[in-house]
């Protein structure tokens, strides 16, 4: 009679441990789960932040580029009129408009 309440008494015993390990286990699981899900949401942050710079970066370069590009166009638009002007002032006979203007087609 000793020996089955002592291994009735072994196996209760080995029962609440178990589930105090597994319980014990289970919540340092969990706890290993948030702090996962933690850096990999913060490592997505990191991600997004840098996608967002890069971004920006590009976006500021084309900027750059198509100022530069009006400005060069603006530039060589001036020079052209500039030029057409020299050479209309050039040619000018003294009639009005120029005789470009008023040459008759044959």
């Amino acid at each position: 009679m000793a020996c089955r309440q002592l291994l009735l008494i072994s196996c209760l015993l080995a029962v609440v441990l178990l589930s105090m390990l597994q319980q014990g286990t289970g919540v340092s699981v969990g706890t290993r789960q948030v702090e996962g899900q933690e850096a990999q949401e913060a490592e997505n942050r990191q991600k997004l932040r840098a996608d967002e710079l890069r971004r920006e970066y590009h976006e500021e370069q084309r900027n750059e580029f198509e100022n530069f590009v009006e400005e060069q166009n603006d530039e060589q638009e001036e020079r052209r009129r500039e030029a057409i002007e020299q050479w209309r002032q050039w040619h000018y006979d003294g009639l009005y408009p120029s005789y470009l203007y008023n040459r008759h087609h044959i």
